[in-house]
């Protein structure tokens, strides 16, 4: 077989007009697999990113940029011929923003019936909570996510570091586009996706959620297995022990550690006495460095694994064997983190930087043989 120089997706054309967070990585992620993205701006200040510092830079590599007016009939037209040449397009506006502007499903797939449009939003395109503003805390928040923040006490509580809602919400954007392309060849047609963040996030905690759904009580909070945790070293290096409810994992650690008195523990016991066991074991860990622990422990097979610091993954072995950290074409400088799939049979996109604000306003418009503007509009950077 001969190999793709652009990925899996070379030759689909995804068209995005989805800022800030979920809509572009979810494209982003589209583009690594060789999907040529085109993301439309407003004219003038852009996606809101771009004032983020590295924000748009991290999610927009090897995509090209134009700007449209939405709001000016001309703009819309442009749109909406760009949309006829699109394979994918993403959009995130308020629920009926695009319908406004002439740009929703049932227009444009009109004119282009196998497109797969996907919507994305806080809460779907119906129910109560449709038109309700909010950003990723807010979807946390309602999916259950922050359930042990409820009954804890405090006026104010730090929010999570990590913006889950728009990272699974992008996956799921990316299940999506994926599903509808398949699913073309079958219905002899493109598809449209609702895709809601709230309940992209439900749909990650079964295994808290469906007891509840199911007529059992929730999980409990509390309930420390020591097995599982951060410890300190001697070298004052964290390391985080990954045993669950595998009995013979702990048994070696104990064996390892000398506290052979608790090798015998199952999980149940061993929840029942977190606390005071996972004293007696962060005295035993705090005796010896991290490398050593790390070598012993890989010799015995326990799950154990650093603590990286993101100061530290550039320098990580194993980081650096998988070729997971690789630079932008063109600009050796610029690092990110490669998209995890390794797809045999096909050459890896190399993706360039971030796209300038309307750099490909001239060539796109030329593409679609728009000769309605003068050269001062479609002037390129």
């Amino acid at each position: 077989m001969t190999a793709s120089p652009r990925g899996p997706l070379d030759g689909v054309r995804v068209v995005t007009f989805a800022p800030l967070y979920q809509g572009p990585y979810a494209t982003t992620l589209l583009a690594d697999l060789g999907a040529d993205v085109v993301t439309v701006e407003r004219p003038g200040t852009g996606d809101g990113a771009r004032a983020q510092g590295h924000m748009f830079g991290a999610l927009n590599r090897g995509k090209r940029s134009i700007t449209l007016d939405l709001k000016d009939p001309a703009g819309q037209e442009r749109a909406r011929r760009l949309a006829r040449t699109a394979d994918i397009l993403v959009e995130a506006f308020r629920p009926g923003t695009m319908d406004r502007y002439g740009l929703g499903y049932p227009r444009l797939s009109a004119a282009n019936p196998g497109l797969v449009y996907v919507s994305l939003s806080g809460f779907g395109q119906d129910g109560p909570y449709r038109d309700r503003a909010g950003h990723d805390l807010v979807y946390q928040a309602a999916a259950g996510l922050l359930d042990a923040l409820a009954d804890r006490p405090g006026a104010v509580h730090p929010p999570p570091d990590l913006e889950t809602g728009a990272i699974v919400g992008a996956l799921y954007t990316v299940i999506g586009a994926l599903a509808g392309l398949i699913g073309r060849s079958a219905l002899g047609r493109g598809t449209y996706i609702d895709l809601s963040t709230q309940e992209a996030l439900l749909s990650v905690i079964p295994l808290r959620l469906d007891p509840v759904l199911n007529g059992g009580d929730a999980p409990q909070r509390g309930g420390h297995d020591p097995g599982y945790g951060l410890y300190r070293c001697a070298d004052g290096r964290l390391i985080a022990l990954g045993i669950g409810f595998e009995d013979h994992f702990w048994a070696a650690l104990c064996r390892a550690t000398g506290l052979t008195e608790y090798a015998d523990l199952r999980q149940a016991d061993r929840l029942a006495g977190g606390d005071r066991i996972a004293a007696r074991l962060s005295e035993a860990l705090a005796t010896r460095p991290y490398p050593e622990w790390q070598a012993e422990f890989d010799r015995i097979g326990v799950p154990v694994g650093p603590v990286n610091r993101l100061t530290d993954i550039l320098a990580d072995p194993h980081v650096r064997a998988r070729k997971a950290i690789r630079t932008l074409r063109g600009h050796p400088a610029r690092r990110y983190a490669r998209q995890p799939l390794r797809l045999s049979g096909y050459a890896e996109p190399e993706p360039g930087p971030a796209p300038g604000l309307g750099e490909h306003n001239a060539s796109l418009l030329r593409e679609l043989d728009d000769t309605s503007l003068n050269p001062e509009e479609v002037s390129e950077p």
